[in-house]
């Protein structure tokens, strides 16, 4: 790190995303060295590094859910999973502490990694070819995204990222104050929609029961209140499904690859049919936002002071931690009503921007005293290869979840499933450091940055640093 940490990096590689040095340290290239590649190790910045392997491990607590319990019970406990004691508690710690915040912080990750990106190819003198390269590299990260989705993971985040990427290079240019007030104006607008769904979902409720009434007269219905009937037991469906939804979703997901991927691509070509303005788009392109202003104010290089981060943090939990932890708390109290929902959960965009940038301030703070070095630099190795982990961790799940595996979809209560995830992170560690010893890339990132510059990327480690030996012994 410049400035006031020195950077470590275990393995003397290169960074799978789009991650550089500050702007400052890019010096202009010469006409002979302006032709774009990818990153070099000393433009890596170790705090991204640390912060993007601290939110992949995290997300796994809350995607791990959709692999191993219905989908109703991700938010509903009393669906599958348990609802009482320690599943509970399980729940309402994801709650306060996790869910949204570490999808927050890759996405914020995401957002600095591409305005790095760009800002390193135009120092080095690529012009044009700055926003060619940019864009293949989203339109390849679409069709891994494509592939994953289908073939592998129906909760893929590599096609909404890639297709939110497209519209972030002309917004790159904003100042950080400007940046932030877009991002806020979505996040408000989303807890607006919360409110309003819940008031939405009332009135189909009473039209519904009001049909009801009718029928049972044996009024003749109109096509509105068939219409309002037809929605309402859609909603009923998808938030408490009755016994027999569950077993088909059950037998399903335990069926063999075929049966498995007619599920799964049911599932996503419902969700890649949306259109673009949707709000699932706003909740990780306000955060992306984010991680570009604050990358410009330098708080993403952990040279911040410790006032500053400390601040950040204490302020973060404290407004933060409380808002989910009342709202929480409320959702429990009303036994997960599905007509409650909506608007106990109406803080939750409030509350996880807070405490997504108290997770930041402590990673930063971690990097910047140096501490817990064994640690932090194999997250730095885990972020890294995020790709790669990525799509590992997603393969493992299926193999452990889905019927073409070990079929242990819904065998197991929410705090049993949370046991299987420190297993994982320990993998993703350990294979991570190790891989990054021998080698520049992880094996994804190698693949999508050798389709990028249409050109086979070197990878083994061990070669370069014999070429470099070599020619420093002929300059001698």
């Amino acid at each position: 790190m410049p400035g006031e940490v020195e950077p470590f990096n275990p393995s003397g590689t290169e960074v799978p995303e789009a991650v550089s040095a500050p702007l400052e340290l890019l010096q202009p290239a010469s006409p002979a060295a302006a032709v774009p590649a990818p990153v070099t190790a000393t433009e890596r910045i170790s705090s991204i590094d640390v912060l993007r392997g601290v939110a992949l491990l995290g997300i796994l607590l809350m995607n791990i859910l959709t692999w191993a319990l219905p989908e109703a019970a991700y938010w509903n406990p009393r669906v599958a999973g348990g609802h009482t004691g320690i599943n509970l508690a399980a729940w309402y710690t994801q709650y306060v502490l996790f869910d949204g915040k570490m999808r927050a912080i890759f996405s914020l990750v995401f957002g600095a990694s591409v305005f790095l990106l760009i800002s390193r190819l135009e120092q080095q003198g690529a012009g044009l070819r700055a926003a060619d390269i940019y864009y293949r590299r989203l339109m390849w990260l679409m069709v891994f995204g494509i592939a994953h989705a289908y073939l592998i993971w129906h909760g893929d985040i590599l096609y909404p990222y890639a297709l939110i990427g497209l519209i972030l290079f002309p917004l790159r240019v904003l100042r950080p104050r400007t940046l932030f007030i877009i991002a806020g104006v979505q996040l408000v607008l989303l807890t607006g929609m919360s409110v309003g769904r819940g008031f939405h979902l009332r009135s189909v409720r009473e039209k519904a029961l009001a049909a009801d009434a009718a029928e049972k007269r044996k009024v003749k219905l109109t096509d509105e209140q068939k219409e309002a009937q037809k929605q309402w037991k859609e909603i009923l469906k998808e938030a408490q499904p009755p016994p027999e939804e569950l077993k088909k979703e059950t037998d399903a997901w335990r069926g063999n690859y075929l049966q498995v991927f007619q599920r799964r691509a049911k599932i996503v070509s419902g969700w890649h049919s949306m259109p673009f303005y949707i709000p699932f788009f706003w909740d990780m392109m306000s955060f992306m936002l984010i991680g570009i202003g604050l990358l410009k104010l330098r708080v993403l290089h952990a040279e911040r002071s410790w006032r500053f981060y400390g601040v950040t943090a204490g302020a973060g939990y404290a407004l933060g931690v409380t808002l989910n932890a009342i709202s929480g708390w409320l959702w429990i109290r009303s036994n997960f009503d599905l007509m409650t929902g909506p608007f106990t959960s109406a803080p939750y965009q409030i509350g996880r921007v807070p405490v997504a940038l108290a997770h930041v301030a402590v990673v930063m703070m971690l990097v910047k005293g140096g501490a817990l070095r064994w640690l932090t630099s194999r997250l730095a190795a885990v972020g890294q290869m995020a790709f790669s982990n990525y799509i590992a961790t997603s393969l493992i799940c299926g193999f452990l979840f889905y019927g073409y595996g070990l079929g242990m979809f819904g065998k197991f209560e929410r705090y049993q499933v949370y046991a299987i995830v420190p297993a994982i992170w320990t993998l993703n560690l350990l294979v991570s450091s190790i891989w990054l010893k021998h080698f520049r890339f992880g094996p994804l990132e190698w693949c999508w940055r050798s389709l990028v510059y249409w050109k086979r990327q070197p990878m083994w480690l061990t070669r370069e640093k014999r070429f470099a030996q070599t020619t420093v012994a002929a300059a001698g």
